[in-house]
């Protein structure tokens, strides 16, 4: 057997174990790699709500990462919840000399309508780190929030937003298309080639907890392993399918519950 692969996931913590750093880490351990993290953020949160929000130190944010990478060859980061312009200026600073591939979910608002990232925070986020991520993965609000603008509502203003996102530094562009209506899902990969649709039946549950969280971990953690990131794009989308239409068997929580994310493992 070969070397396991190692993720390195960025981001804030859920104490409902179905977003945020719990789901990386179970995402990541789903598909056969190795998670390590660096939290930003403690969160009081459950399937309905979101009750309470402490950031970390922006300081131990970074001394998180820097611990990690001098000990531990991490073949890919996941960046998740930031939070503050503070906390974004000390993961871009602490990443500088990190080489291989990072994808960024640009998370901003919570399942139940929560705002997890301040505004000052969002500009820094545009300037400081779309740049440096291989893969921006943004849903529809989210990439509106980013650009200053409406959110898009059809096929061409969804391309047309992930081409301005494209130029503002990332090397691709997924647009996730769970925010938008009809009876399929559709994802928008965006790259400098070409663009890439991934189409699949919208499931009709309220288990859809953590589902961003969990996408761009599973990308992630395919990217660790070696893949391409279209590659690493189609393998993520089908198995969160899976993760989503198993979800309902796992009871969790009163709200929005989470994806089962070892469904392939056990149900």
């Amino acid at each position: 057997m070969g070397k396991v692969a190692k993720l390195l996931v960025i981001a804030g913590s859920d104490s409902g174990g179905g977003a945020g750093i719990q789901a990386d880490v179970k995402t990541a351990s789903a598909l056969g790699v190795y998670a390590a993290t660096a939290i930003t953020a403690i969160t009081a949160q459950n399937t309905r709500t979101v009750a309470a929000v402490e950031m970390l130190s922006p300081q131990i944010v970074a001394q998180q990462i820097a611990t990690v990478l001098e000990d531990i060859r991490i073949d890919a980061i996941k960046i998740g919840m930031l939070g503050t312009a503070a906390i974004t200026q000390a993961v871009s600073d602490a990443l500088q000399g990190f080489s291989g591939p990072v994808v960024l979910d640009p998370v901003m608002v919570a399942k139940s309508g929560d705002v997890l990232l301040q505004d000052d925070a969002i500009a820094a986020l545009r300037e400081l780190l779309l740049p440096r991520a291989t893969l921006l993965t943004p849903n529809l609000p989210e990439a509106a929030q980013l650009l200053g603008t409406e959110q898009a509502t059809g096929s061409d203003q969804i391309g047309e937003q992930a081409d301005a996102l494209r130029d503002l530094g990332p090397e691709a562009v997924l647009m996730k298309g769970g925010h938008a209506s009809g009876t399929s899902c559709v994802d928008l990969l965006v790259d400098r080639e070409r663009v890439t649709t991934f189409e699949l039946p919208r499931l009709s549950t309220r288990n859809t907890h953590g589902t961003g969280c969990s996408l761009s971990s599973a990308i992630a953690s395919e990217m660790a392993k070696g893949a391409a990131v279209e590659t690493a794009v189609s393998r993520a989308h089908g198995w969160l399918h899976g993760a989503i239409a198993a979800a309902n068997s796992l009871h969790v929580g009163h709200g929005h519950g989470p994806v089962h994310h070892f469904h392939e493992v056990w149900s």
